[in-house]
């Protein structure tokens, strides 16, 4: 790895079953690339459904003690695991940077950003309070307490790998329940990084367990064994319908984020300026690969042309470039090959269809998944970008007269 292990004791390549760091029982392992020079930087364990078995056995096993402890006691482990993220929020930076091709200084701004779902949930769970409820009877008094759930497992995706974990497993170890967690296989470094902290912080064996490998065996069992009682999942429409579908034979809770193609309106009124900030930052956060991204810029017709130029100047002077690069970069690689072709299809289908491109709009000169932060004026909803999220660097414009109009066009 290009990593100095000195410097990088939290990164792990295995693992991590009822406080043991692992490998798969087959010995097979998976690599896992930097999606900016293509360079493989390391592996991790290839494991299956009798590994994610017994992750779940473990968390199974972990929760009557740690459903036991008060939340006070509990807190008190989530806000050590919070102190040391915070110790080391280069390092989880810098690992993020090199599985996911995040700017360093976005990659920075997630650890702290994630940091701080465990701080929240560390304190909110020492207010989870019940209910009495007056009672028709005079000699009945009518009580409701919460409990834990039970183990929980969690899917994350690669785009926010460090935020996405916390948020899932900071509100479940802080009810009292424990939970099972299998990281995307493109930036699988973050969680167990992340683990390896939590247990530095005195986390109890199986409390948290982290299984790599293979998507669908694993997936199935946890959205199928007796012990899970919710999974929760973010990630794409169609993989959250399987799990869902999956969910439902067993009667398990599922949570789930699943992803859009959201509208930005900006209407005559609007500070131009400001309006180009905002839509810079909702747009082109992670190279455009977040699923809260605005996707479809809908413009009223009287301030429509003063955006377009300006918007498109702003795009045209973003810096794209490797993610460890201190000066400045914007726009980073995109995660891998099948994400760039998704890109490069939307841009070439909507050219095709009448687009205009004002910025961009073709393969940058650094190659491999890097892609020009791309602006398309005169969009229609017959573009495929209209109708799927496209999941990079790519503002499309559309056009609106009237209220109602946009509102329609939105949704």
């Amino acid at each position: 790895m290009p990593f100095d292990a000195a410097s990088y004791e939290i990164l792990k390549s295995e693992a991590f079953i009822g406080g043991q760091w692992v490998g798969a029982d087959s010995g097979e392992t998976q690599d896992v690339f930097n999606p900016a020079s293509g360079e493989t930087i390391g592996t991790v364990p290839f494991m299956g459904a009798a590994e994610a078995t017994r992750a779940v056995e473990a968390a199974q096993a972990a929760f009557p003690s740690w459903k036991a402890m008060t939340p006070h006691e509990r807190a008190d482990i989530l806000m050590a695991w919070h102190d040391l993220i915070h110790d080391y929020k280069q390092e989880l930076a810098d690992i993020m940077t090199a599985e996911c091709g995040k700017p360093l200084d976005q990659s920075l701004g997630e650890v702290v950003y994630g940091a701080s779902f465990i701080k929240w949930f560390a304190e909110e769970g020492k207010r989870v309070y019940g209910d009495t409820i007056p009672a028709k009877q005079r000699d009945r008094r009518l009580i409701v307490t919460k409990e834990a759930a039970g183990v929980t497992s969690a899917i994350t995706p690669w785009n926010f790998p460090n935020a996405c974990v916390t948020r899932k497993i900071a509100p479940a170890l802080a009810a009292g329940c424990t939970q099972v967690l299998k990281p995307a296989p493109d930036t699988p470094y973050s969680a167990t990084a992340l683990a390896y902290l939590a247990q530095k912080a005195g986390l109890p064996d199986g409390v948290l367990n982290v299984v790599t490998g293979d998507a669908a065996p694993i997936g199935k069992v946890l959205t199928s064994h007796e012990a899970i009682r919710v999974m929760t999942f973010t990630g794409s429409t169609g993989v959250g319908k399987i799990l869902a579908e999956q969910c439902g034979r067993h009667i398990i809770k599922a949570s789930l984020e699943l992803g859009g193609n959201a509208p930005f309106i900006i209407f005559d009124d609007a500070d131009v300026e400001d309006a180009v900030s905002e839509v810079i930052a909702s747009k082109f956060r992670n190279s455009g690969q977040t699923c809260v991204c605005a996707n479809r810029i809908l413009l009223q017709d009287g301030i429509f042309d003063r955006f377009a130029e300006a918007f498109s100047a702003r795009v045209s002077a973003m810096k794209v470039g490797h993610g460890d690069d201190q000066h400045g970069v914007d726009i980073g690689p995109l995660i891998n090959k099948a994400g760039y072709d998704k890109v490069a299809r939307h841009v070439d289908d909507a050219v095709s269809k009448g687009a205009k491109v004002l910025a961009g709009g073709s393969p940058h000169e650094l190659g491999g998944n890097f892609y020009q932060p791309t602006v398309l004026s005169d969009a229609s909803k017959e573009m495929q970008l209209a109708h799927e999220e496209t999941f990079g660097p790519v503002a499309a414009l559309y056009r609106f007269a009237t209220e109602e109009e946009a509102i329609m066009t939105a949704n």
